[in-house]
């Protein structure tokens, strides 16, 4: 080969190798980045070239998929009963993309994940239908409809789970908003999700309140700050007289009292009685001498503080805040920077309702390929010991006696075990709105605990002076509660 021959071959080697080296770059290096670039309509395309997979509750599907003459794309998204669901759904949109379990399972449910790779050989070979894979949930529609139902227009959420698994039986806030209204990619479906934005809309439809809204939990903390006093060894028996003098003083400040709800007998009241009448005075006096480092020990046990609960879906981090003195005996009766979410407060019902073990909260049990085979199957995992069992046996005990002598007795399930707690927590500067009401519960029968639950009503049309958790919370709780156990049956 001659020399100007040779300098040519070498010359297109290196254009070759270039290629080689460019192509390999930007599908292996580049190649996520691309797929998730915005600009990128072939994953949208994709994604609703076939029917979507299903979310299913109890066997059944609450999604579905219809056809659409919408520019690029085959399918697009539906739901049944799309209110009622939508906080556990969440959206799937070919014009707004997805989120909550349509974001986080989108492979399984577009059949793009890998692991479905076998399952669409089989189909593309037996002539079966190219279609997504399944999400199955650990939901209860009968609880979801009862929480849904009883929450009706009132603002606010329920949280539902089951204390001996951690599977969430229950998940609904309202107000709501369905999904199907901004499923396509036209003018009415953006004229739809505008008008839920924020700023169009006040109410926030599309918060989901039993997961992402935090609220300060009122008296229902007052759960978590008697399990500390018997977990540091401030008290050990919950019907000996306390050391909680009437007035309290707060400390370090200049005389400022701690106020109870009414007249109710509070003055060294035993940890029985302070919570079922809901003693701010003493348990306020608690949070004070064990101090800030303890209560928030004890509160972080119960999941506080915790900025990564995933259901899969992502909770908020409900707070117990490090505080001065004055501030930590006020976030031991849940006020001053206390925050939490239903879900949270489930969670502290949960533990106790389980003997003091508290497990990891989920709401997706399995996932399934297009042919129903399994994909993935979740194990239950403990997430933390709150309690003792001793103590949770306690803590159990006073809770009882709330709902059955206490401020929770519209919570009575006849023929079954019931412990709650009620709270009316103080909302906007110096209490000038509408309270927060307030119920966290569980129901116990011979076979076991199924569900705790806790409700929260963040705005209703009730009078202020009418405001209050046993009054407007704990007849929802009792209604998820009897759904569960009649699902039980």
């Amino acid at each position: 080969m001659n020399k100007p021959l040779r300098r040519v071959a070498i010359f297109c080697g290196l254009l070759v190798l270039a290629l080689l080296i460019r192509v390999n770059w930007v599908q292996f290096v580049q190649g996520d980045e691309l797929k998730n670039d915005p600009h990128n309509r072939r994953v949208a395309i994709e994604r609703y070239s076939m029917p979507r997979g299903n979310i299913i509750v109890d066997g059944k599907p609450v999604t579905g998929s219809t056809t659409t003459d919408s520019g690029d794309f085959k399918y697009k998204r539906t739901y049944k009963n799309g209110k009622m669901w939508a906080p556990v759904t969440g959206y799937a949109s070919q014009a707004f993309d997805a989120n909550q379990l349509e974001k986080l399972n989108d492979g399984i449910l577009s059949g793009t994940d890998d692991r479905l790779f076998f399952s669409r050989t089989v189909d593309m070979f037996t002539g079966g239908q190219q279609k997504g894979g399944n999400v199955v949930t650990t939901l209860d529609a009968k609880a979801q409809r009862a929480a849904f139902k009883g929450l009706g227009d009132k603002k606010g959420a329920v949280a539902a789970i089951n204390p001996e698994t951690g599977a969430i039986l229950a998940l609904a806030s309202t107000p709501s908003y369905d999904p199907s209204t901004f499923a396509g990619n036209t003018n009415k479906d953006s004229e739809a999700y505008t008008a839920l934005q924020k700023k169009n809309n006040p109410d926030e439809p599309m918060l989901n309140r039993a997961l992402r809204q935090t609220y300060p939990p009122g008296s229902t903390f007052k759960v978590v700050t008697a399990s500390a006093a018997l977990e540091n060894g401030l008290y050990d028996d919950v019907d000996a007289k306390t050391r909680s003098p009437l007035p309290y003083t707060l400390p370090d400040t200049s005389g400022i009292e701690l106020k109870n709800e009414g007249n109710i007998p509070c003055e060294n009241a035993s940890l029985r009685e302070a919570l079922k009448v809901s003693c701010n005075t003493v348990f306020g006096k608690i949070s004070a001498d064990l101090g800030n480092k303890k209560m928030k020990a004890e509160a972080q046990k119960f999941g506080f503080n915790n900025p990564e609960i995933d259901t899969p879906v992502r909770a908020a981090e409900s707070i117990f805040p490090t505080d001065n003195r004055p501030q930590n005996a006020m976030a031991g009766i849940g006020q001053a920077s206390n925050r939490a979410t239903p879900l949270q407060m489930a969670m502290v019902a949960s533990a106790v309702a389980n003997g003091g073990k508290l497990m990891k909260p989920y709401m997706v049990e399995q996932l399934e390929a297009q042919n129903l085979s399994v994909v993935q199957q979740h194990t239950p995992q403990v997430m933390s010991n709150p309690l003792s069992p001793e103590n949770a046996q306690k803590m159990q005990s006073i809770m009882e006696t709330v709902v059955k002598d206490g401020t929770g007795k519209n919570a009575q399930i006849s023929g079954v075990t019931v412990g709650g707690k009620t709270g009316t927590a103080q909302h906007g500067e110096n209490n000038k709105d509408n309270p927060y009401a307030w119920f966290i519960s569980y129901a116990k029968t011979a076979k076991g605990t199924p569900v705790a639950v806790a409700v929260v009503i963040e705005g209703s049309d009730t009078l202020r002076n009418d405001i209050a958790g046993g009054a407007l919370a704990a007849p929802i709780a009792k209604d998820v509660m009897e759904a569960v156990l009649e699902s039980n049956k």
